[in-house]
């Protein structure tokens, strides 16, 4: 862009100093032509304000254009950034509805496993019961034996 900038106002120091050296030129008086009648009127000076106009609405149309660019660009940005908040949203309410599953999961595992421990837990009671009741009863039958030799078939 500077580079663009820099040769336009070369090209226009250029046409300026042209139009300086040969003024007198520019302001000699001709006869102009203009469809409807005759004119007087210096050629030069006509040319020079004709360039400078067309210049002139050039520079106007490039300030145009190049601020509906400016507008479409900081109307993009606008859209880019809506998007990028709403991907965003999407994106935290699918982590918190992965953290609500996740926590859900571990709430059903944690009581599988404390019903699988009280399972455990009343096995093992019942297991002890069953086994201390047995061994109450092997030795009550053997002080029995002891205490009553005779009674229960053991040797006279």
């Amino acid at each position: 862009m500077r580079g663009r900038i820099i040769f336009v106002v070369l090209l226009i120091a250029i046409i300026a100093g042209f139009a300086a050296l040969n003024w007198p030129t520019f302001i000699t008086p001709t006869p102009l032509n203009l469809l409807f009648g005759v004119v007087e009127a210096p050629l030069g000076l006509v040319m020079l304000v004709a360039l400078g106009a067309v210049v002139l609405a050039f520079t106007v149309y490039m300030a145009v254009w190049q601020g509906s660019i400016l507008l479409e660009t900081r109307r993009y940005s606008k859209e880019l950034q809506a998007q990028r908040t709403l991907a965003d949203q999407a994106e935290a309410s699918r982590f918190t509805e992965l953290r609500g599953f996740i926590q859900g999961e571990l709430a059903q595992l944690n009581q599988r496993i404390a019903q699988s421990h009280e399972a455990l837990r009343s096995e093992l009671k019942q297991e002890l019961s069953d086994s201390s009741n047995s061994l109450a009863a092997h030795l009550a039958e053997m002080d029995d034996r002891l205490q009553h030799p005779r009674a229960l078939g053991g040797p006279r």
